[in-house]
């Protein structure tokens, strides 16, 4: 029980640490919900050269799209719907999506995955 309960914890300090470095590297804060999801991260640096930090959420795309309307900073883009919404900074731009296409497997996913991705 303690050994679960201490990996509970120490995972829980990595996404804080994941969330806290994606912060700093872009400047844009990361939805409250939302876990790290590493592995995605990966593959669009390894597949597509773009250096990005995605995270997942069981929220809607509704809730994370009013989350990011009112950060400073981002500026809306056009084409908003339940689906999809996209933010830009002078920094990075954010995707927000469900569902998506997880590019390691090809399955669609249907949790909202947040994609911040650093300008160039």
């Amino acid at each position: 029980m303690v050994k679960k309960l201490l990996l509970a914890i120490s995972i829980l300090g990595f996404i804080g640490v994941a969330s806290t470095m994606a912060e700093e590297r872009f400047g844009v804060p990361v939805y409250p919900n939302a876990k790290d999801d590493a592995a995605t991260s990966r593959k669009l640096k390894n597949a597509m050269g773009i250096e990005a930090a995605c995270f997942q959420t069981t929220d809607s795309v509704v809730d994370v799209t009013a989350f990011y309307s009112k950060q400073s900073g981002l500026r809306s883009m056009r084409g908003t719907t339940d689906k999809g919404a996209m933010f830009k900074s002078d920094q990075a731009d954010v995707t927000i999506q469900n569902p998506w296409m997880d590019l390691v497997t090809g399955r669609m996913v249907k949790t909202t995955l947040i994609s911040i991705v650093k300008k160039p």
